[in-house]
């Protein structure tokens, strides 16, 4: 016991670890924000439509809740041998259209292999309906500059909005961008 308090009360002996306990900090610090960079650089590109919902939280700042149009997909999408539950992990497939944007192909219980012109975005069964799975993305928050958010939603409501996904070869996806699609309409 006494050689564990000498040992304590040197700081000479404590100095190489408390080093090694402050890169470790940093390196995780490093490593989460390289790998949204990573996402972004090397991820598969697809477009989703959406509308914006609900754009201001007194808490977390002006944002704008995104619901997708691959939100809900039919049953008849589903790919599995057996039948879908809520909270499971599924993944879709998507196909990239003449406009464009990326449509749901078939939503599966394990990740598929995607085609040309194809990605795979993973997503978890929110409900299951009689017709329908209702889906979700952790893709739903989309935080924007301050006071720009009911501009979004006011554009949503005119006509749906463009999100822009990068999505890792490792599976994680995030939000590139939001645009207007209309913004260049008259």
């Amino acid at each position: 016991m006494p050689d564990l308090l000498t040992w304590a009360s040197d700081p000479a002996r404590r100095r190489p670890l408390l080093r090694l306990l402050v890169a470790a900090q940093v390196l995780y610090v490093l490593g989460v924000a390289g790998a949204g960079y990573a996402t972004t650089a090397l991820g598969q590109h697809i477009v989703l439509a959406t509308t914006p919902v609900d754009p201001r939280d007194l808490l977390y700042g002006d944002f704008v809740r995104l619901r997708y149009a691959i939100s809900e997909a039919p049953l008849s999408q589903w790919r599995g041998e057996t039948p879908p539950r809520r909270r499971q992990g599924v993944f879709l497939l998507l196909a990239t259209g003449p406009d464009s944007l990326s449509t749901t192909v078939g939503v599966y219980p394990k990740a598929p292999t995607a085609g040309p012109s194809q990605a795979v975005l993973r997503a978890w069964v929110t409900d299951v309906y009689r017709n329908s799975l209702a889906l979700r993305f952790n893709l739903e928050r989309y935080y924007v500059p301050e006071g720009s958010g009911l501009r979004l939603e006011k554009a949503g409501r005119r006509h749906p909005l463009r999100v822009h996904v990068s999505i890792a070869p490792w599976g994680q996806a995030r939000i590139a961008r939001v645009e207007d699609a209309g913004a260049g309409r008259k």
